[in-house]
């Protein structure tokens, strides 16, 4: 080997040329080259990691290599244990799992070309600030439950009418959709979530979702929102073809707050927001040709600050109105919410749901956590009436707010 001390370039040997004493090699960044009248490298060979000066050279130990990796989002997950990922702008490359590391379609991976996959980095693909979200996969981003999955109707207490009438939609329009062919007549395509927050109107929508075995897609208003233009019209149209192309035939598109997104157009409205109006209604309106098993479920409290053309019969066709429980109500939503936790049987609920009047399901299921804290930091395996009791009092010291309904002028 040649003297030590040398100082140059970090390699790794890809090819050695004894007849004329050239190595060709590969930089940590990815490159590649090659260094001619070396002397001494009889015993080099490939994978070699080596330092190279002027004209001559040393061996490096091989914990200094650092292979240049990438990050890339999943596209596919091949049978023979490779996966597709996708660079950007089209690029995919067949990437090796030899550590059998557990991916999935969507996730944002780091890999190289000497070992693989390195990690996952995130669940979901991450949004690109110079390319919106032309790669995303909204599966990822937007699917919160697979058919089959969440919540059931013995999960939501009170609100018997409410239950009623998710119960005949279940009913009519999934279980029996094709005798509402067979007649000529047209599906339900929307249903209207009205009411104060904390109401239950989500939680629902999940269980409509899991009893009628339908993927369920959840759009929060203000998260979906883009500054770039088009890019959130472009985002809803890939989750509504996810959706009437979903694997059980089945999927309910359910937007959180719809008010941020689809607010009265008028002469002042911004001109984004007036365009993404008239891609939701397009995007509802398409229903008559395709995706028939597909439901839009949306929940608002400011019902009167929507867009009339989007309220009319023929996009949301039901309005169920979620309002504040009644004692009758109060008491099934602390029965069922507590039906999980360990309990003693002499809780008062019946005494808490009468001095509840004015709160949301949100509020009363919160009396469960609070009190389960209490048993937790009394010692207890159980949550004791003392408990139940204290947890109640905490909450109703709370300050209290009155959410008032717009009223359009």
């Amino acid at each position: 080997m040649s003297d030590a001390g040398i100082v140059g370039q970090l390699f790794k040997v890809l090819r050695v040329d004894h007849d004329d004493d050239t190595i060709h090699f590969q930089t940590q960044n990815g490159q590649t080259g090659r260094a001619s009248n070396l002397s001494n490298i009889d015993n080099v060979e490939p994978g070699d990691i080596i330092i190279v000066g002027q004209n001559s050279w040393e061996r490096a130990p091989e914990d200094l290599w650092r292979e240049s990796s990438q990050i890339a989002t999943v596209r596919l997950v091949l049978d023979d244990g490779f996966v597709l990922v996708d660079g950007g702008i089209g690029s995919f490359q067949r990437v090796a799992n030899p550590n059998g590391i557990g991916v999935k379609v969507g996730n944002v991976v780091e890999y190289n070309d000497a070992q693989g996959l390195l990690s996952v980095i995130s669940e979901r693909p991450i949004k690109s600030s110079l390319l919106g979200d032309d790669n995303e996969n909204v599966e990822s981003e937007y699917l919160r439950d697979e058919a089959g999955a969440g919540p059931t109707f013995n999960d939501f207490g009170g609100y018997p009418h409410v239950v009623a009438r998710a119960k005949e939609l279940i009913e009519t329009q999934l279980e029996r959709q094709q005798q509402l062919e067979n007649i000529g007549a047209r599906p339900i395509k929307g249903i209207l979530f009205t009411g104060q927050p904390g109401t239950g109107k989500t939680h629902l929508a999940r269980i409509i979702a899991r009893e009628s075995n339908a993927q369920f897609y959840a759009i929060s208003g203000p998260e979906i929102i883009s500054k770039w233009l088009g890019d959130t019209e472009g985002t809803l149209r890939k989750i509504f073809e996810a959706a009437t192309n979903s694997d059980s035939g089945r999927a309910i598109v359910f937007f959180d707050e719809i008010d941020s997104i689809a607010e009265k157009r008028s002469a002042d409205s911004h001109e984004a927001s007036k365009r993404l109006v008239a891609q939701l209604l397009t995007l509802m309106d398409g229903f008559d040709n395709k995706g028939k098993s597909v439901i839009v479920i949306a929940a608002t409290n400011r019902v009167d600050s929507l867009d009339p053309a989007l309220t009319r019969p023929g996009r949301f066709d039901w309005e169920i109105e979620f309002g504040l429980p009644t004692r009758s109500d109060r008491y099934e939503i602390l029965k069922v919410a507590g039906a999980h936790l360990k309990t003693a049987a002499d809780l008062p609920l019946e005494d808490v749901a009468a001095l509840t009047e004015g709160w949301s399901a949100a509020e009363l299921t919160f009396i469960w956590t609070e009190a389960a804290l209490l048993a937790v930091g009394d010692g207890r395996e159980e949550v004791a009436p003392e408990d139940f009791v204290q947890a109640f009092e905490r909450i109703a010291l709370r300050p209290r707010r009155s959410v008032v309904a717009e009223v359009a002028a």
